[in-house]
């Protein structure tokens, strides 16, 4: 099983955003932090979700097993459905993606339980 932890940072809204990966289990210990084009927070959120599944694409179709702090990201995704329209687009790629595994899970963690993904989502505001 893969245990994927993403986050999404924005300093503005919109501001300089970026986003962070943390990515664990079947040997794998991945780290990624990247400069994303500014957006608001929610949509930084998204932008995670996705990319740390193209990655976590790359490493299995077995077991994927995400967590994020954004209660609007696993929301959504649990539901297949979000209202915003900015979202409906982001929402629809993470759901394709997430077909390419035999079992996805999301689930919701306090940003605490978060600390990887929220610190690399931060450096990346900081990246040139």
């Amino acid at each position: 099983m893969i245990e994927l932890y993403v986050d999404g940072a924005s300093a503005g809204n919109p501001g300089k955003s970026g986003i962070g990966i943390f990515i664990k289990g079947e040997g794998h210990h991945i780290q990624l932090s990247e400069k994303i084009a500014p957006t608001d927070n929610h949509s930084a959120e998204f932008q995670a979700l996705i990319r740390g599944l193209e990655e976590t694409a790359k490493l299995t179709t077995g077991i994927v097993s995400v967590r994020s702090d954004s209660q609007i990201v696993v929301s959504a995704v649990d539901n297949e459905y979000v209202k915003n329209a900015t979202y409906k687009k982001y929402l629809a790629d993470i759901l394709k993606i997430a077909e390419q595994f035999d079992y996805f899970f999301i689930k919701w963690i306090p940003t605490a339980e978060n600390r990887a993904a929220d610190a690399l989502a931060k450096r990346a505001l900081h990246m040139p």
